[in-house]
């Protein structure tokens, strides 16, 4: 085979980073103190940074930073700080989901090179091509996608020069990734910004299905579909398990490093998997990469599967057998660590010494012999050293003018000026570029990049009108209100409506009135469809929550607002719409708290939206919930049920928190909180923040009792924008059991 297919490991402490170079990974990806979405992890500072870069690059291992979270508006100083400082390192590449840090990058920091999260929830071509104005050269598409998916936006990926990069192993997520809010609802504490709980993984209420834990997936292995990924134009398979430790990635990458190098000599992969099972796992399962999504891929118990696979497996004539054969694992483990330990400790991680020998006389070159591990060299001052000048050349001034080389895979070890003659000068800027000269070496021959100063963006200007109410609605029952609404009426379209197309067209053309709202997720044919809609509609305006489509107005000239599930926390995520996308508007997260709010600068001729009563998301599934929940007679999902399902129940935990499981015609799976999200308060908060407030009346209804007709309701809404006496307390009487918690706690 021509082509090599990366493997790219996770290093989630400095133990787990070696132990994924000694197992023979292609690349690592691991987290910094900040900034990254496994807050869990034991991460590593920007010091080890540098030796742990010295060391894989000596293994011909990369190493990608992930910065995969949502950035807040305080955040951006030290966000800058730090890319100044990662620009000048050899890091092969930085992983990001925030469109704000995207904007960042492709502007001020060219050089680093920029891969996409999975936190983007990549899953069509719109999104690829979007991500490709920003240089992003690779993208870690969305987990739910089956092999002819991926071979399609691969494709569609090397026509726009971005790689694609798909998880082969680990845990799965039930919902898309960068869509989930369950964590964030429940305890403030944001997937989105490296903090999830894992509510998931949580025990519940027996479900009728007879499910202790129905939202808990088997992990994801791909191990015996590597040839078809191969075939996909797959170029790098990612492990996943940065809370993982050193000997769980080292027998996961072993395994894999063996099976792709079976890929190599026989043209297939690898026909034993035995090792992955002996190391933490909840059984396995690859049917979303096979496209058969079935109730197999839940596993009632979220701790190691280890013993339990090996009891199954195994027919053991007794107990005292069984008894045994545990042992033996265990034993087994623990030899991995030992040998994990002693191999790795083999690795030196640490940053290298440097020693600086400074020699010359009176009006001669100042020369600078530089001893470090691996070579020797010398470097001679353009001007000579003087009797005369500002201040003696001595330690103290040298080491001043040198302590960057302190922030590279170095350490200044010692500095001798033994054989440098007495009371001699030399300028300050001929020291300067020394130290640049040095510095270009040390960094494999890449120019020191300066420090960028963010220029202050302009505070926002307030909107020229007073906000207005938008409504979002999704049945034709509700047509009614756009005669009697002023504001944007917004329609709910499904995540696939191929079945209704005609239908939804006649919609929008009989009401003009109406403004499409497009969902987060719309996948392959359901993704052409929306597209071909888009071109046959030509609308004015659209909603989308999805930058795929987004991508496709922007290029056919239809204005748009971006969606509340793109999750903006910033006002450089505002500036990346507008500039690369001629975004029009957009919503701001309801994940942020006032105070987050309130720092978020509008761009000029940009309008900022925000929904202040909906019921609240808290995860988009494309698997089939109610397997676990109520059963159903089908044991996987076939054609038919997106279109057709339409069920209603709930679960709930063991904190007595209900959610609620929805599946409606056309869309996928949904939890939702019990109560609706509500926050009129906002609206005195941050006056003159807002072009419009939103209000959800679709057809969804939660535990929260609205004891009003919708155009009551609208009414009601209407008059506390208008500020009239008590139209807020009134309101909340006949609103009841709701909650704003995001709104108080902020991300």
């Amino acid at each position: 085979m021509e082509r090599k297919i990366e493997l790219l490991a996770p290093g989630g402490d400095i133990e787990a980073i070696k132990a994924a170079i000694f197992a023979g990974a292609n690349a690592i990806y691991c987290g910094l103190d900040k900034f990254n979405a496994r807050n869990r992890a034991a991460n590593i500072s920007f010091d080890d940074l540098q030796g742990i870069l010295r060391l894989a690059h000596q293994h011909e291992c990369e190493i990608f930073i992930t910065l995969n979270i949502l950035i807040l508006e305080n955040e951006i100083p030290a966000l800058i700080n730090l890319l100044n400082k990662l620009a000048n390192t050899s890091i092969d590449g930085v992983i990001v989901q925030d469109l704000g840090m995207l904007y960042l990058l492709n502007k001020y920091y060219k050089s680093l090179d920029v891969h996409a999260s999975t936190q983007m929830t990549t899953h069509n071509s719109g999104h690829l091509k979007f991500l490709s104005q920003f240089g992003v050269s690779r993208v870690n598409l969305s987990r739910e996608l089956n092999i002819h998916e991926i071979k399609e936006l691969s494709s569609v990926g090397h026509q726009n020069q971005i790689l694609t990069e798909v998880f082969v192993h680990g845990s799965n997520c039930i919902s898309f990734s960068g869509l989930c809010y369950i964590s964030s609802v429940i305890g403030g504490n944001s997937g989105n910004r490296g903090r999830c709980s894992q509510p998931c993984r949580d025990k519940y209420v027996r479900t009728a299905a007879g499910k202790d834990y129905p939202l808990n997936l088997k992990d994801n292995s791909a191990y015996f579909d590597i040839k078809k990924l191969y075939e996909a134009g797959v170029y790098s398979l990612k492990i996943e398990g940065r809370i993982k430790k050193a000997d769980y990635v080292y027998a996961v990458v072993d395994s894999w490093k063996k099976n792709i190098q079976s890929l190599y000599k026989k043209q297939k992969g690898g026909t034993d998997n035995s090792a992955l099972y002996k190391v933490f796992n909840r059984d396995f399962s690859n049917t979303f990469l096979k496209g058969d999504i079935n109730k197999g891929m839940f596993i009632d118990n979220p701790r190691d599967n280890t013993i339990k696979h090996l009891s199954e497996e195994t027919n053991y004539a007794s107990a005292q057998e069984l008894e045994l054969a545990h042992l033996a694992l265990y034993q087994e483990k623990d030899d991995l660590k030992s040998f994990i330990q002693k191999n790795i400790k083999e690795l030196d991680a640490s940053k290298a010494y440097l020693r600086i020998y400074l020699s010359g006389e009176c009006d001669q070159p100042l020369k600078l012999s530089v001893n470090m591990p691996e070579a020797s060299f010398d470097l001679l001052s353009e001007v000579p050293l003087l009797r005369k000048g500002s201040e003696v050349l001595n330690k103290e001034m040298v080491l001043k003018r040198f302590k960057v080389i302190n922030e590279t895979a170095y350490y200044i070890d010692e500095i001798d000026m033994d054989n440098l003659g007495a009371d001699l000068f030399i300028p300050y800027k001929e020291l300067t570029s020394l130290k640049k000269r040095l510095l270009f070496i040390l960094n494999g021959s890449k120019e020191q990049i300066e420090p960028i100063m963010l220029p202050s963006l302009e505070k926002s200007k307030a909107p020229a009108e007073q906000a207005k109410l938008s409504i979002l609605i999704s049945s034709k029952d509700d047509l009614s209100l756009c005669s009697e609404h002023t504001g944007y009426i917004y329609f709910q379209l499904p995540n696939s409506f191929k079945n209704r197309f005609a239908e939804y067209l006649d919609l929008f053309r009989e009401n003009k009135k109406l403004i499409p709202w497009f969902p987060s997720v719309i996948i392959g044919d359901d993704y052409n469809t929306a597209v071909e809609f888009l071109s046959e509609l030509k609308p004015h305006k659209i909603i989308s929550n999805n930058t795929g489509i987004a991508y496709e107005a922007c290029q056919k000239g239809i204005d748009w607002i971006a969606g509340p599930e793109l999750n903006l926390t910033n006002s450089y995520s505002l500036l990346c719409l507008k500039e690369e996308l001629n975004c029009k508007g957009a919503f701001l997260s309801n994940e942020l708290n006032k105070n987050q709010l309130k720092q978020i600068k509008c761009p000029d001729n940009f309008e900022l939206h925000y929904s202040i009563y909906h019921p609240l998301v808290l995860m988009t599934s494309r698997q089939c919930l109610f397997h676990q929940v109520t059963g159903c007679e089908k044991n996987r999902v076939d054609a038919t049920c997106i279109q057709n399902c339409d069920k209603i129940s709930s679960i709930t935990n063991l904190k007595e928190d209900t959610f609620l499981i929805e599946k409606s015609r056309g869309n996928y799976h949904h939890v939702y909180n019990e109560h609706n999200f509500l926050n009129t308060a906002i609206v005195k908060d941050l006056p003159n923040k807002f072009s419009s407030y939103s209000i959800d009346l679709s057809e969804f209804r939660t535990e929260t009792d609205a004891k009003l007709d919708k155009s009551k309701l609208i009414h009601m809404f209407r008059s506390v924008l208008d500020d009239e006496a008590d139209s807020e307390e009134g309101l909340g009487e006949f609103i009841v059991s709701s909650t704003c918690g995001q709104y108080k706690k902020g991300i």
